[in-house]
C-alpha cells in the first residue's frame, strides 16, 4: 500500500503525486508500487526492496543521488502471548526533495506520525524526520520493555503455587525478545552515530537538539533491555532452584517411606522362612500374630518420630 503526505499549514494532508516536499510511505509495497516509486525519484528498486527482507541488518548507505537508512523497530509476534515480540526492519530513503518509508507492517511507530502524535513533525524537514522516527522507536522499545518484565513478574509470582510447563516456554520466549531487542538497539545505535558523522546528510541546530534527545533514550532503552535480561536470567535461575528443591524434597520423602515400609517386609519374609517353627518367637503363642504386628508398629511409629525429628518426613 502506498500513501502520499504532505505538510501544509502545519496540517498533514493525502496527495495523490509525489513532489517537493512530501512522505511516501510504503507499506507491504507490491511489485508495481516499488516499480512506480523507484522509477519517480532515480531510486534502486533493490534498495526499496532491501526493508522488506527481514533478516536485512540496520545500516546507513550513501548513494549517488539518495541516502538510505535501514533501522529496525519492534512489532509483537501474533499468536505468542504478551510481551513476545520481534523486531523488523524500517526502511528511510532521503532524495533531495522527498523521504520515503518502507516497512513490510503497518507499523505504529509510523502510524503515530499519520494521526499526527508527533509535535513539530513536518515532511519537509527531512533529517528532523528520521531523528523523530528513530526517537519514537526507542520510545516503542521501553514501552514494550516495561510490558515484557511486568509479564515476567506475573510469571514469578506462580512459583508459590503450582508451576506450568507453559510459564518456563513463555520464559524462554521473553528472553528471546531482549536478545533482539539489544541486537537490534546496538545496530540502531551505530546507525545514529554514523548519521551524525555524514557532512553530506544537513543538520540544524534544531535537529541537534532533538539529535541529544535521541541518544539520550536510545541509551535508556539498551539499559533497560540489559536490566531486564538479567532479571530473566535471575527468574529463570529461580525457577530452576525451586524445581530441584521441590524434588528433592520429594525424594526425600519417597526414601523416607521406603525405609518404614521395608520394616514389616524383613519381618514378615523372616517368618515365611521354612525353618522349625520351635525357634521362631511367639510361633507357639495364641497371640503371636498380635505381638509381632505390635512390635512391626512400634518399630515404624519410632522409625517415622526419628525422620520427622531430621526433616525427612
Amino acid at each position: 500500500m502506498m500513501k502520499i503526505y504532505q505538510t501544509v499549514d502545519k496540517r498533514l494532508e493525502r496527495t495523490g503525486e509525489i513532489a517537493e516536499g512530501t512522505w511516501v510511505s510504503l507499506t507491504a509495497p507490491s511489485p508495481e508500487e516499488i516499480r512506480q516509486v523507484a522509477a519517480t525519484l532515480d531510486i534502486e528498486p533493490a534498495d526499496l526492496q532491501a526493508a522488506l527482507d527481514p533478516e536485512e541488518s540496520a545500516r546507513v548507505s550513501l548513494e549517488d543521488g539518495y541516502t538510505v537508512i535501514i533501522v529496525d523497530v519492534p512489532v509483537q509476534v501474533p499468536d505468542k502471548g504478551v510481551g513476545v515480540y520481534t523486531t523488523i526492519p524500517l526502511g528511510i530513503l532521503l532524495t533531495q526533495q522527498t523521504i520515503t518509508t518502507v516497512c513490510a507492517v503497518d507499523s505504529q511507530v509510523l502510524q503515530d506520525f499519520a494521526a499526527l502524535r508527533v509535535r513539530e513533525f513536518s515532511t519537509r524537514k527531512k533529517m528532523r524526520f528520521v531523528y523523530q522516527i528513530m526517537n519514537r522507536a526507542a520510545m516503542m522499545y521501553q514501552q514494550e520493555l516495561r510490558l515484557i518484565d511486568r509479564r515476567r513478574q506475573e510469571i514469578e509470582k506462580n512459583l508459590s503455587g503450582a508451576m506450568r510447563d507453559s510459564d518456563l516456554i513463555e520464559l524462554h520466549a521473553l528472553e528471546s525478545t531482549l536478545v533482539y531487542f539489544a541486537t537490534s538497539l546496538r545496530a540502531n545505535s551505530t546507525v545514529l552515530d554514523r548519521l551524525t558523522r555524514y557532512k553530506r546528510l544537513e543538520q540544524y541546530p534544531d535537529d541537534m537538539e532533538l539529535l541529544d534527545d535521541v541518544i539520550v533514550e536510545m541509551r535508556q532503552a539498551i539499559e533497560m533491555t540489559t536490566i531486564y535480561r538479567d532479571d530473566i536470567k535471575g527468574t529463570r535461575e529461580l525457577f530452576s532452584a525451586v524445581l530441584d528443591n521441590r524434588l528433592n524434597n520429594a525424594m526425600k520423602y519417597l526414601t523416607s517411606v521406603t525405609l518404614i515400609m521395608a520394616v514389616p517386609t524383613v519381618v514378615s519374609g523372616l517368618y515365611g522362612m521354612n525353618v522349625n517353627l520351635a525357634g521362631m518367637p511367639f510361633a507357639a503363642s495364641p497371640w503371636g500374630f498380635a505381638v509381632v504386628c505390635a512390635i512391626i508398629l512400634g518399630i515404624c511409629v519410632g522409625a517415622a518420630w526419628f525422620l520427622h525429628k531430621k526433616h525427612m518426613l
